[in-house]
């Protein structure tokens, strides 16, 4: 989080959901991610989307560190030990996103680094209607920068696939024993096939969106897709939207399905990061498949009514002052708020209302502002 006068402050987590589970012959660090990290600059408060050849204002714009910072921030606003290595632009950008990701967030960036003359990629998203369009600009990184061949001991790694693309690293994680966790973007060839995302092979979980799971499994019911990608994966996580999330473990044969939390959603920029950081959350806690998937839906929709990415993504503290706020609420489920008591005995006091409001970031005030 950047403050309004401009300098990054550290938003250590209040609570370290791992604490109980802790001993010294721990890897430093509790997850490892690599990727592109963009300077995010969104604009919120549009009726609708903008028409060629007029000019549109926003009622609101922030900027944050975007891409793999979206994953990376969530996870460590949870409390987890993250460790990014990615490469960053050698211009004011880059020097922001840096300040923002170490400083501001405490997340280990000593396997990232500064790549001479190149500059940082932007993304400008326009959030509206609940959706978002968005036009990003960048070169690769030069191949010398890529990730470390040899990743660190971690507890668990999140990776994004890319089909068709085998990233080594994934591998050599799993084989030292890191819980690997994978997402994947959208099949641009159209082939949805499998048998391009061999790296599936190394990971203990898999989680897509209900569309990419139903391609993927040539299935047309996002649970039968879950059901199916575990013969691939041992876990299947199948995001469904506004009905929630479904989980299928291949190992056990148990699964779960959690509905979502209806809320008012500013900008959905980040939410699938966020969801898959709090299902990793509650997977190295060690919780029930059911409470992950809630915790993990639970911080998605928090992260809605915020605009951004990285600057949405809820701590401890945002998800206090919900359980807090939702219990004082006439007329609730009583079924719905027992879905959520796990959280009772985890939750630091809420210090603060709900809903909690970050301050809007900028590349920096001046000293006087």
């Amino acid at each position: 989080m950047i403050t309004r006068d401009g300098e990054p402050t550290r938003q250590a987590a209040c609570l370290d959901p791992l604490a109980g589970l802790r001993t010294p012959a721990d890897p430093p660090c509790d997850v490892y991610l690599t990727g592109s990290v963009f300077l995010d600059i969104i604009f919120t408060g549009l009726d609708s989307a903008p028409v060629r050849g007029t000019e549109s204002w926003a009622r609101g714009m922030g900027s944050s560190p975007g891409g793999v910072a979206n994953m990376a921030t969530a996870l460590a606003r949870l409390g987890l030990r993250t460790s990014l290595a990615a490469a960053f632009g050698d211009d004011h950008y880059g020097e922001y996103c840096w300040d923002a990701l170490e400083q501001g967030e405490g997340i280990d960036l000593s396997l990232s680094r500064t790549v001479p003359g190149w500059h940082s990629p932007v993304t400008v998203s326009m959030a509206y209607e609940g959706e978002r369009t968005m036009v990003s600009h960048g070169h690769e990184a030069p191949p010398s920068e890529s990730a470390p061949d040899c990743p660190p001991p971690a507890r668990a790694a999140v990776a994004s696939l890319t089909p068709g693309t085998r990233a080594e690293w994934i591998a050599q994680a799993a084989r030292t024993g890191t819980r690997v966790f994978a997402d994947v973007g959208w099949d641009e060839t159209g082939r949805w096939d499998p048998a391009d995302l061999a790296d599936l092979a190394h990971c203990e979980a898999f989680l897509p969106n209900a569309e990419e799971a139903m391609r993927y499994t040539r299935t047309d019911c996002p649970r039968a897709a879950a059901r199916a990608l575990t013969e691939y994966v041992p876990l299947a996580v199948v995001t469904l939207g506004a009905e929630g999330a479904y989980a299928v473990d291949g190992a056990t044969g148990e699964s779960a399905q959690v509905p979502a939390i209806e809320v008012e959603a500013l900008d959905p920029t980040g939410a699938g990061d966020v969801f898959v950081a709090g299902f990793v959350t509650g997977t190295l806690a060690g919780w029930p498949l059911a409470d992950r998937l809630a915790l993990a839906g639970l911080t998605a929709a928090l992260s809605v009514q915020e605009f951004g990415g990285s600057l949405s993504a809820p701590g401890w503290s945002e998800i206090a002052a919900w359980w807090q706020e939702v219990q004082e609420i006439a007329d609730q489920d009583p079924a719905a708020l027992r879905r959520y008591a796990f959280l009772e005995a985890l939750l630091p006091a809420a210090a603060r209302p709900w809903p909690l409001r970050r301050a809007v970031p900028t590349i920096g005030f001046g000293r006087s502002a």
